[in-house]
């Protein structure tokens, strides 16, 4: 019977551990739950804050860059991207997109004083008898401006806008579309 009588009061002292843990742990994490909450309030009351001191100094006439860029280190790891919009991205995906523009800016530089896509492609459409495609175009600048990178989709969305502008005129044969200068659309949309 003594064999026996250990066992309970060992079981009995693990029972006890356990329940006094389960406790200990509950009331921690009640705590932290309330600390969670008061700390959650206390982020709204700043942000608040922030909003109105934003709004103040830009009617005051300050820059508001400063607090986004302050609210953007401070929530970028905790902000999905969907909210880009809204001034908190993510380091990562600004710094993406800015290589990614600035790449494209140095591959076609533009110095002062010389002419834009626009003026550059009117000015060669207006040079030819027949309407063009854009890769036609795009060729033909290349080899008139070779110090500068000419690439068929800046010149495709340059003729769009040349449209859209009503200086160009846009004519499709099958699958192909060809532009042409806006005074001598009807002529090339006959043949």
């Amino acid at each position: 019977m003594s064999g026996n009588l250990p066992t309970p009061s060992v079981t009995a002292d693990y029972a006890q551990r356990v329940a006094d843990d389960l406790s200990a742990t509950r009331s921690e994490q009640e705590r932290v739950r309330t600390e969670l909450t008061r700390l959650q309030d206390e982020l709204v009351r700043l942000e608040d804050s922030e909003q109105v001191l934003t709004k103040m100094q830009e009617v005051l006439g300050g820059l508001p860059k400063p607090s986004a860029k302050q609210r953007k280190g401070a929530k970028g790891s905790v902000v999905p991207g969907a909210r880009r919009s809204q001034g908190r991205t993510a380091a990562g995906k600004a710094t993406a997109t800015t290589k990614g523009k600035s790449s494209k800016k140095a591959a076609t530089p533009k110095k002062a004083g010389e002419p834009t896509w626009l003026e550059l492609t009117t000015a060669y459409l207006g040079g030819q008898g027949e309407p063009r495609s854009a890769a036609e175009i795009a060729a033909a600048l290349t080899e008139a401006h070779p110090g500068r990178t000419v690439q068929v989709p800046v010149v495709r969305n340059t003729l769009e806008q040349g449209v859209a502008q009503g200086v160009l005129e846009r004519s499709k044969q099958g699958r192909s579309v060809f532009y042409s200068p806006a005074s001598a659309s009807a002529a090339p949309a006959d043949s």
